[in-house]
């Protein structure tokens, strides 16, 4: 796993936003091959000239031609080259979404799905240029419709080969389109252990994910992702299908999502372990599949959680089971809480001393928790500089009375000494008999105005009505 970080860093310290800014859900719709024939062929009658006579010069006829074939070629390779763009290049993202890839659809054949696309686009281009050369030769109308005809049937047959690879393309798309979004470099808790031991309930309990729970294993077929927050920022938690203890080559499609999860993603590690064997795996077997996967755990914060302790409490648990589990927190140097997610007991202290365990770890390992990315490591610096100031007593401890300053009352006061309106209206007669007297106001000093004389005449026209 070494060596694929050293890819990792490599990668990300050229191209910092390349694999964060990477959407699934961006790849267009691949159509078929008798769709893209009929597109590209009524593209090509609606947007090139339709008529053409025996009477035009040759020259003429010749370019008519050549316009629909180099039209033709130029439209397909548009196509193409659409499918092989959107398309992830798996050298160019993250190693996580490589694998997965690998793991979902066979890189082999979703690298000759794209070879074949690309080379289709080569030898349709080809055959463009050969017929737009040879048209340059020929010496009348018929020779040059039938080298048209021959250029546009050999493109279609190219394109109609294509049919089964466009197929393949479509439904990796479409599955593609439906993988949750996974940030490889952001706070992240990984949960994962046998099936039916309570990872999907524990990530519905702490996230808003409203994941299917069921009594029966392997509900989870497939990765899942959650969001949290914790001391102001938001988690990642992402839910893995179980895993069966056996070797690496019989494992599964389902089991072998969670192995690429563990390996690539920087991530707390949380191994569930069912204390009550309600799961159909007892505790010895947990811990075989433990001791199986650890290589796993390597370079991670990891944190073992024993659930389901509502059917069956640790101090209930044989003599020997217990002294396996401590022997496990020894030897793997790792913190076991326990919790219930019927009861709800210990999820919380689970969730925090988890966030904890990667903040310690993300603070220790600087620069190569970002992978050289210069966004994510202003961002990590950001929040680590972030303070959030807590009141020494807090709000329910200690009964905190309403305070008025002093010149706020004596402000009061003054007012109070001045009668209200209420009061002084009661006192002249009540509603509708008393009224304000009006103070005498002296308007000696205001300057009157200069009225001038002028003279009107009015002229009055009586009209008599006929």
């Amino acid at each position: 796993t070494q060596s694929t970080w050293d890819l990792q860093f490599q990668y990300l310290a050229e191209n910092p936003m390349s694999a964060l800014s990477y959407n699934f859900k961006s790849i267009r719709g691949v159509l078929p091959a008798d769709d893209i024939v009929n597109v590209v062929l009524s593209k090509t009658q609606r947007k090139t000239p339709t008529v053409v006579h025996a009477k035009y010069e040759v020259s003429r006829i010749r370019a008519f031609y050549m316009r629909k074939v180099k039209f033709t070629a130029e439209s397909i390779h548009e196509k193409l080259t659409t499918i092989i763009e959107d398309f992830p290049k798996l050298d160019d993202i993250h190693p996580f979404f490589a694998d997965l890839i690998n793991i979902l659809y066979d890189r082999d054949h979703y690298k000759l799905a794209l070879g074949h696309v690309h080379s289709a686009r080569n030898i349709i281009d080809n055959i463009g240029k050969d017929y737009v050369r040879l048209l340059k030769y020929g010496d009348s109308l018929y020779r040059c419709k039938m080298l048209k005809r021959a250029a546009l049937g050999r493109m279609v047959t190219m394109l109609r080969k294509l049919k089964s690879t466009l197929a393949y393309l479509e439904e990796v798309r479409k599955h593609l389109a439906r993988l949750p979004s996974i940030d490889p470099f952001t706070r992240t808790l990984l949960v994962c252990g046998y099936p039916n031991v309570g990872k999907s309930s524990f990530v519905n309990n702490i996230t808003n994910a409203q994941l299917e729970v069921q009594n029966y294993p392997f509900t989870t077929q497939s990765l899942f992702v959650g969001h949290t927050d914790y001391n102001y920022v938001r988690w990642q938690v992402i839910d893995t299908p179980g895993i069966l203890d056996r070797p690496l080559e019989e494992r599964n499609t389902i089991e072998m999502q969670s192995i690429t999860a563990l390996a690539h993603l920087k991530a707390c590690v949380m191994y569930f372990l069912d204390i009550s064997e309600s799961s159909g795996y007892t505790i010895q077997q947990q811990i075989s599949l433990f001791n199986n996967i650890k290589p796993l755990f390597s370079n991670k914060p990891l944190s073992v959680v024993l659930t389901k302790i509502d059917l069956r409490p640790f101090e209930d648990l044989p003599q020997e089971d217990q002294q396996a589990i401590q022997q496990l927190q020894q030897d793997a140097n790792v913190k076991v809480v326990s919790m219930s997610n019927k009861t709800g007991e210990g999820i919380g202290t689970v969730k925090s001393s988890a966030c904890d365990l990667l903040l310690e770890f993300r603070q220790a390992q600087g620069d190569a928790v970002t992978g050289g990315s210069k966004i994510l490591r202003n961002e990590e610096n950001f929040l680590k500089g972030i303070y959030i100031a807590q009141p020494k007593n807090r709000r329910g401890e200690n009964e905190r009375n309403p305070t008025i300053p002093s010149d706020i009352i004596q402000g009061q006061k003054k007012k109070l000494d001045k009668p209200l309106l209420k009061e002084t209206e009661d006192q002249y007669g009540g509603a509708g008999v008393f009224y304000f007297p009006v103070q005498a106001v002296s308007y000696t000093h205001l300057t009157l105005p200069t009225i001038y004389s002028v003279q009107i005449s009015v002229v009055a026209v009586s009209l008599k009505k006929k």
